[in-house]
């Protein structure tokens, strides 16, 4: 076996923000708190709960405050919250989030597309942000989305990757997300993307993001393993798809990843039953199956 593959990998799961952002129709907070229950019950450590965005953008969200401040917390866990903007900030401070994350694109055209502004433009933006977590106590976590395909743009090439790295670790962010966001990436690609990353940022301070849409996601999760990265996010029962690529089946479910990396002798600390239990309940709600493969499969042998 490959000696930098790691012997624990720690899991984030972003069902509930990033997964339910998508859907069309309201889920109730009592619901996302549930789901946010059975998640931390199955003995995931790292949640993405909700996000303080407009909610004219992104109506899904506009629960966060009751949310956030519904949740039972459980000691060890910690709980994260996206924040676009200083607006989104001061927000989310109100409701305590261990940790806050910003948003880049290694694209220039979806970074227009997606928030109206440059790539340099939104560092300047989150810059504040950032510097005000920080003097608060919150820890900093940014994503760079489009590390290996863009819809706009097609191939994104490795040194946009290490461009907009460098602008995240200059303004003071913490941990660095490669996201494959519309989930064209392969697992040379996505390692080319990851070693641009390593240029700013540390191994530990790596994590990977990768999107199902063409059936690749655990083989960029596995390439991603080779190069020495511990830390995904995953997303239960293979919650949310991608606005702006048709037919995405978006996030890699987080059972998936965790029958792989169980398979392979990794620990995880996540009871798959329960994980499978947490994804089923969501999906019941929403009225289909998970996305998830493992959940299926699993769920249709409990039926005998």
């Amino acid at each position: 076996m490959n000696p930098n593959i790691p012997s624990r990998v720690k899991l984030v799961d972003v069902g509930p923000r990033d997964g339910l952002q998508n859907e069309k129709h309201p889920v109730p907070a009592a619901v996302k708190i549930e789901l946010v229950h059975r998640l931390q019950q199955a003995g995931l450590k790292e949640i993405e709960v909700t996000s303080y965005v407009s909610p004219k953008w992104v109506p899904q969200m506009a629960d966060n405050h009751e949310v956030m401040q519904g949740i039972t917390r459980m000691p060890g866990v910690r709980y994260s919250v996206l924040t676009p903007n200083l607006k989104g900030w001061e927000a989310a401070v109100l409701d305590k989030p261990d940790e806050i994350v910003v948003f880049g694109a290694a694209s220039e055209a979806f970074s227009q597309k997606n928030i109206n502004c440059s790539i340099a433009e939104s560092i300047e933006r989150f810059a504040p942000v950032v510097e005000a977590a920080r003097a608060a106590g919150v820890y900093v976590r940014g994503a760079m989305s489009c590390t290996v395909g863009c819809p706009y743009e097609g191939e994104i090439a490795p040194e946009r990757v290490e461009y907009l790295a460098g602008l995240m670790k200059g303004i003071g962010v913490q941990h660095i997300g490669v996201a494959d966001t519309i989930g064209v990436g392969t697992p040379r690609k996505v390692q080319r993307a990851i070693e641009a990353t390593l240029k700013h940022y540390d191994l530990n301070d790596v994590s990977g993001h990768f999107h199902d849409t063409y059936g690749q996601a655990l083989a960029n999760t596995l390439a991603a393993l080779e190069l020495g990265v511990w830390q995904f996010d995953t997303s239960v029962a293979g919650l949310g798809g991608c606005p702006y690529a048709k037919g995405a089946t978006g996030n890699v479910a987080t059972e998936d990843v965790v029958y792989m990396l169980h398979g392979m002798g990794i620990e995880t600390g996540i009871d798959l039953d329960q994980l499978i239990d947490a994804g089923a309940y969501i999906s019941d709600f929403l009225g289909r199956k998970p996305q998830s493969r493992v959940a299926v499969a699993v769920l249709t042998k409990r039926k005998g």
